[in-house]
């Protein structure tokens, strides 16, 4: 059994699949996000989509790293985490302005004080603030705060965001095929919207990375911070302190820092590709929970994904891979790996993107194609190791 099963997480969610097999997928099954005629107005031309999604485990490290060095502004970025994963799902259907965002912030008022709260509100509307300024509009309409010591240990910082979209500027998937060439996008560095260093983790495999990276020490000294079920062997395994320092690009950074970067958007960058370059743009994929093999589950038809020129893995995941000693089959199926965003399209189109993306002072490349197959595949070529992932 993997250390991330060991941990109660599963990277795959197949329970959870298996919950919600029978419910209704929608108008188009292979999109990334579930997509609905349009209830509110009875226009055909028109899709509602409802989407939510939250920060996950990533609150318990900003609790760890407020906990022992007071800086209360890491909660900011969780504010932003939240945001993100419900964004940058949207804009994998094209979705890129004039979007409703409601927060769920679920807290233990005994451990999570006022202060923190009052963080991650003002950590939402400043994020909203810089993406107005790249033209990308949400609009925050507050939300549930509930005070549930009963229910959850630290707290849970989650979210909605909800819009009404026209039917003809939709990516739905369909257009997968194969031929296709995949553009990455990378998920570390600074890009010219982000104002300091990010590691690339996202919001994904957190679970992993705190028990992997941190001291048994926190564990010993902050129980509420981990599940009392989990057997002892896989909890805070690390040799780290959240204060420690790793040298990165000539800069050293707290190692709590590196670990909570903000969930980098796509959002400046997918809206001026998908404005100005709609037709060109066969599939999107975000590569969040199940990693490199989240594309397994929205292909059309039975396709091999091969990924064959992937980016630098950045420091942060080797880190971790070092800390548990994990094998990378199993990392790439848990963590983006410095690519969280995948663009099916054409080689011209391609070159475009990447130059849209390099502008935003993100990197980009073709990292792999798409072909034929007897059945959906994905295989992924790191250091002269290749790893097949199936459906």
């Amino acid at each position: 059994m993997s250390l991330y099963n060991k941990r109660g997480v599963s990277a795959q969610k197949e329970e959870v699949h298996q919950a919600i097999k029978n419910l209704d997928e929608g108008l188009y099954p292979h999109a990334f996000c579930k997509v609905y005629q349009d209830f509110l107005s009875g226009d055909d031309s028109y899709v509602n989509v409802m989407h939510a999604d939250g920060a996950g485990t990533k609150s318990i490290l900003a609790y760890l790293y407020w906990k022992e060095t007071g800086d209360l502004s890491v909660w900011r970025g969780i504010a932003q985490d939240a945001i993100v994963m419900n964004l940058d799902d949207l804009l994998c259907i094209g979705v890129h302005d004039q979007i409703v965002f409601n927060s769920t912030i679920d807290r233990n008022k005994h451990l999570i004080t006022g202060d923190v709260l009052k963080e991650i509100i003002d950590g939402s509307t400043s994020f909203f603030s810089m993406l107005k300024e790249q033209g990308v509009n949400i609009h925050y309409l507050g939300g549930e705060t509930a005070d549930v010591g009963d229910v959850v240990r630290t707290v849970a910082v989650n979210g909605t965001m909800t819009v009404r979209w026209p039917k003809n500027r939709l990516i739905t998937n369909e257009k997968i095929k194969p031929g296709n060439v995949i553009v990455g996008l990378s998920s570390a560095g600074q890009a010219t919207y982000e104002s300091s260093y990010n590691s690339g983790i996202g919001s994904n495999g957190l679970t992993s990375a705190r028990h992997d990276i941190f001291l048994k020490w926190y564990g010993e000294k902050f129980p509420e911070s981990f599940d009392p079920n989990i057997d002892s062997s896989v909890v805070y395994i690390g040799k780290h302190r959240m204060t420690d320092k790793i040298s990165v690009d000539g800069a050293e950074i707290d190692t709590g820092k590196l670990v909570l970067s903000p969930t980098r958007t796509y959002a400046p960058i997918l809206k001026e590709i998908l404005v100005n370059h709609f037709e060109e743009v066969y599939g999107l994929i975000h590569c969040s929970g199940g990693g490199q093999t989240k594309c397994l589950k929205y292909l059309p038809g039975n396709y091999k994904i091969i990924k064959d020129n992937f980016l630098p893995v950045p420091p942060i995941f080797d880190l971790i891979q070092k800390s548990s000693g994990a094998d990378y089959k199993e990392m790439f199926q848990v963590f983006n790996m410095g690519c969280r965003l995948e663009i099916y399209t054409n080689e011209n189109a391609a070159k475009r993107f990447i130059e849209i993306a390099n502008a935003y002072n993100v990197d980009a490349q073709i990292i792999g194609r798409v072909e034929a197959s007897s059945e959906k595949m994905v295989e992924i070529h790191h250091e002269k190791e290749i790893y097949h992932f199936t459906s």
